[in-house]
């Protein structure tokens, strides 16, 4: 598949080595210039590209941004044909975004949206992917309205090393966002489906303030937690 990806943080840098190494045409962009992208990134063969160039003649498109910067690429994404799916791999979190949310996303871009990769901590996104059927696979939900836009990114998923669960339309998204029981907990695929039906809302933002909270407090301000101890602790907290 033709795909173009918006986004080289930890998330977009790994989707861009994966999904080259599977086979795909991938052109990647940032904020910054192509010139700026670094070796590891294309070195699986993705090519760099500015944003505009990304989001040409593609099969499918990538966001992966913060939410506050969809208004600056909606209006590349809102002269895509109809049939090209495009994938959100962001979240929401209330200090950085506002009060926004993946509908909102959606009307904003002007495009059917499918959530993905947006449940998956950025490290074992990196490393934990294993071969389609190895035990232990982790799961990663992929909600969108359009079905076949969403067995497109499941198809994905599947490519990055993960199981694509489908966890429906994109109104129940916010099932697999922050402090969510499905959110960064790394579970398989029988694990998913009792986890996404587990999510209680009106817990959510509780939830997650209180992770930043004990990362605050056991870290120090600016200093990221190691994969282990997120884990641990995303499993303690959103479960």
């Amino acid at each position: 598949m033709k795909i173009g990806l918006l986004g080289t943080g930890h998330i977009g840098r790994t989707l861009a080595r994966k999904l080259a190494a599977a086979g795909h045409d991938v052109k990647v962009a940032n904020s910054r210039g192509p010139d700026t992208i670094e070796a590891d990134v294309l070195e699986n063969g993705a090519q760099a590209a500015t944003a505009e160039e990304a989001l040409s003649d593609v099969d499918v498109a990538i966001l992966s941004i913060p939410f506050n910067a969809l208004p600056k690429v909606a209006p590349w994404v809102k002269g895509l044909p109809e049939d090209v799916v495009l994938i959100d791999t962001g979240n929401y979190y209330p200090g950085r975004d506002g009060q926004i949310e993946s509908e909102w996303a959606a009307e904003q871009l002007g495009h059917p949206v499918v959530k993905a990769w947006n449940a998956i901590g950025s490290h074992s996104f990196a490393i934990n992917g294993k071969p389609k059927g190895a035990e232990g696979r982790i799961a990663i939900p992929v909600a969108g309205d359009q079905v076949d836009h969403r067995a497109v990114a499941m198809g994905l998923v599947n490519d990055t090393g993960f199981d694509a669960f489908d966890a429906g339309v994109i109104a129940e998204s916010w099932r697999q966002q922050p402090a969510a029981p499905a959110y960064t907990t790394d579970l398989t695929y029988d694990e998913m489906g009792p986890a996404l039906a587990a999510a209680e809302r009106h817990r959510l933002p509780k939830r997650r303030d209180l992770s930043f909270e004990i990362a605050m407090e056991r870290l120090g301000e600016g200093v990221p937690p190691d994969a282990d101890w997120n884990l641990k602790i995303a499993r303690a907290i959103n479960m």
